[in-house]
């Protein structure tokens, strides 16, 4: 009986005294698995770190000095570029030396500054554009003034002017009013609508000596070039 039941008491007190595993299989999995996470979170880490020190740092210093060099050179400061001469530097020669040096103050300092030809050149003075001439037309007679004539301007875009004039004013006078409107005497000319000739004006050709009597109607032309 004792032989029997000894080796059954003997197993289920060594299975009760057993140490329990202090976590189960799911949770070492869980750590193991957090584990290699955080190690590949490391090395992702160190991979961006060395990326940014080896190759965006440098090519953002890059960028920024190319910026700098853009500026001093638009502004004319291109000897902030330079290192530059230490305080003192050239100051040792002898007082001959610096005798025979001509020139002011500020010169000297364009001088050592070196900046280049295009900052220390004089330019010479522009002359002012010439005054733009005014356009003034005669005054406007009434319709039933004697000696009053009528002008039609016929315009290349379509379009039609109408103005009154005197047989005594000055036939150049069409000319002005022609710049007037937007057609310069130097591109366009005035031609008779028939028979189709231009019209030959002058300063000293009255309104009648070149030919406008009554109501007459001018055509705006381009000039040919080949008579320019």
């Amino acid at each position: 009986m004792v032989s029997y039941l000894y080796p059954r008491l003997r197993s289920v007190f060594s299975k009760s005294t057993r140490p329990r595993p202090e976590y189960s299989e799911d949770e070492e999995a869980k750590l193991r698995q957090q584990q290699a996470r955080e190690e590949l979170q490391e090395k992702h880490s160190e991979k961006a770190f060395s990326y940014q020190e080896s190759v965006l740092k440098p090519r953002q210093e890059t960028s920024m000095k190319k910026k700098e060099e853009h500026f001093y050179r638009m502004t004319g400061q291109t000897w902030k570029l330079t290192d530059g001469e230490r305080l003192g530097e050239g100051e040792s020669l002898g007082q001959s030396t610096q005798e025979d040096i001509k020139g002011t103050p500020n010169q000297e300092a364009v001088r050592r500054r070196r900046l280049p030809e295009s900052a220390t050149k004089v330019h010479p003075k522009q002359e002012p554009p010439p005054n733009k001439r005014v356009v003034i037309l005669p005054e406007e007679p009434a319709d039933d003034v004697k000696g009053v004539v009528r002008v039609v301007l016929r315009c290349p875009s379509g379009r039609t002017v109408l103005r009154r004039f005197l047989k005594s004013d000055s036939s150049s006078v069409l000319l002005d009013w022609m710049l007037k409107i937007g057609y310069h005497p130097t591109v366009y000319t005035l031609c008779t609508s028939y028979p189709r000739q231009p019209l030959v004006i002058g300063k000293d050709r009255s309104m009648g000596d070149a030919g406008i009597l009554t109501h007459t109607v001018l055509n705006v032309e381009e000039k040919d070039p080949s008579t320019t």
